[in-house]
């Protein structure tokens, strides 16, 4: 699978940085992402308040000068999706979201309107996740069960966000974020991006390139696990 030309997506490992508030250190590349649209169309599925979250990324949009609508306010969110130049789907559970997404049919017209070139898409953390093949590398439990793991698959890889790498002085024996994503390869061959908090990937033109103030960290079968720097196109 290769990364369709047309396709245009800003998939942000976190929405929130510390010391920072939301979305304040992504909002360079957001402004920049966005360039000649006004309206963006919010998808709030991810979080049980769902209101709540619309209104938090709307008040934040707007002060880039972007106007949002909300999809769960909308009374059919297929038009809505039909309708929109750019979709920010923000994070939270990637289990309820993805479900969601199943739940009102919106994958096939997502993927389709970014796959041509009609709609920018933004993800967040689990919005992240879902533009992958599959949701398998999320970090979220299974508070909902979907139809599938199956996601938009508008990517080659999937992505692990809030990548943390292992601390050596920790007492604790659980396994490591790196362990869990190399048991992921000895049962699948598809790539995982670990994006740490800081880290974004920009996704234009058939290239992904690293974007953010964090480093990246990559895994593929069969190879060991290295590291990819800010303002690196992502080779797979």
């Amino acid at each position: 699978m290769r990364i369709t030309e047309k396709v245009r997506l800003l998939l942000i490992s976190n929405s929130t940085l510390r010391g920072s508030g939301y979305l304040d250190y992504a909002e360079g590349e957001i402004r920049n992402f966005l360039a000649g649209l006004r309206q963006v169309l919010f998808v709030p599925y991810a979080l049980h308040d769902r209101d709540g979250y619309a209104a938090k990324a709307a008040e934040r949009l707007l002060r880039m000068g972007f106007a949002v609508s909300s999809i769960h306010r909308a009374p059919d969110p297929r038009t809505a999706v039909e309708g929109a130049d750019a979709i920010f789907i923000g994070g939270g559970n990637t289990f309820r979201l993805l479900k969601a997404l199943y739940d009102y049919d919106l994958l096939e017209p997502i993927r389709r309107r970014v796959e041509v070139g009609a709609l920018r898409y933004i993800g967040a953390s689990a919005g992240s996740n879902v533009a992958c093949p599959t949701i398998r590398t999320t970090n979220d439990m299974p508070i909902v069960e979907p139809p599938s793991l199956r996601a938009l698959a508008l990517v080659p890889f999937q992505i692990n966000p809030h990548y943390v790498d292992s601390d050596p002085n920790s007492t604790l024996m659980a396994e490591t974020r790196e362990e869990r994503l190399l048991q992921f390869l000895e049962e699948n061959e598809t790539p995982v991006v670990g994006l740490r908090e800081g880290a974004m990937l920009r996704v234009e033109r058939g290239i992904a390139m690293l974007k953010g103030v964090a480093a990246a960290r990559i895994f593929r079968c069969g190879r060991p696990a290295c590291e990819l720097a800010p303002g690196s196109p992502l080779e797979l």
